[in-house]
């Protein structure tokens, strides 16, 4: 049998990033919120929290959250929670460029009935955390349905591989574009292979000069400052084109990324509004099948 009062105890250090401020929220003493987390811990017969600065949770112990999360949706459904005092939690997984551009509108007045924690994965990452109950949802690129879940495709996020003009004449991109490759290319992280398609689409080896970047935000300005060419959504690029700091340098090698909302069944209904949100302003930004 789950310890819900150590589930309660681990979510709150985790959220207020310490054990004395999870003390005062749940109005008990420091050392009973640490004796609820090592009574967990020994009986799991496994850590569910690093103790560090601020302290975070391991693998399980995040698995642990999203579960008491789930369990907290549902009994705000069936009232057993005071909608004024107790808040229910979604932990949920979003890719970097959807929280730049449409997803936002998405989570619209939610946030006024629960508390979102959005943890930025890439599009074909987020689904690990759904597999391993680590989030409530996610947004990705896979359309494999997480048993126990629902899924629905959302639409298609068109990237296009965009540069200034003066990064273009610097690298003689218009005289020599099989080259493209040589010129410094910027990636969002390890896992972000969008710049790889683009150049094997060409016949191009990868890029010899990645430059990371790990915002969405400050990938958008450093193509736009001549620092690299990037695979940036149409969406977000708009303005930089009207202005004229932003040039499509492969306007024939567009790459289509489909998007897909996962959300378990049992959810609840505050996650059920999430899901019909998620789709309403998919259908307004993204491309859709046709």
């Amino acid at each position: 049998m789950i310890d819900y009062r150590a589930l309660t105890a681990l979510a709150a250090v985790v959220r207020s990033g310490g054990f004395e401020p999870a003390a005062q929220e749940l109005c008990i003493t420091q050392s009973a919120v640490s004796q609820r987390i090592k009574g967990l811990e020994n009986r799991l017969g496994q850590p569910v929290l690093v103790r560090q600065t601020p302290p975070i949770a391991t693998e399980l112990g995040q698995r642990l959250i999203s579960h008491l999360h789930m369990v907290q949706h549902l009994e705000k459904d069936l009232t057993l929670v005071n909608p004024q005092v107790d808040r229910v939690h979604a932990r949920i997984a979003i890719n970097a460029d959807s929280i730049a551009t449409w997803f936002p509108e998405a989570i619209g007045k939610i946030t006024d009935e629960m508390d979102v924690d959005i943890v930025i994965a890439d599009q074909d990452k987020g689904i690990e955390l759904m597999r391993r109950g680590e989030v409530l949802a996610c947004l990705c690129a896979d359309g494999s349905a997480v048993n126990g879940a629902r899924v629905d495709r959302l639409g298609i996020v068109r990237y296009r591989a965009y540069a200034s003009p003066d990064f273009i004449l610097r690298h003689k991109l218009l005289e020599t574009p099989e080259n493209l490759y040589q010129a410094p290319c910027l990636q969002f992280n390890e896992d972000d292979t969008l710049q790889h398609q683009l150049l094997a689409s060409m016949s191009q080896p990868a890029p010899m000069n990645p430059i990371r970047c790990p915002s969405s935000e400050g990938f958008l300005q450093m193509a736009a400052n001549g620092c690299g060419f990037g695979m940036i959504p149409e969406m977000q690029a708009a303005i930089g084109i009207a202005s004229g700091n932003l040039i499509d340098i492969a306007p024939n090698n567009a790459i289509d990324i489909p998007l897909y909302w996962h959300t378990w069944r049992s959810g609840g209904s505050a996650m059920k509004r999430l899901r019909a949100s998620v789709i309403k302003s998919a259908h307004r930004w993204l491309e859709q099948d046709r």
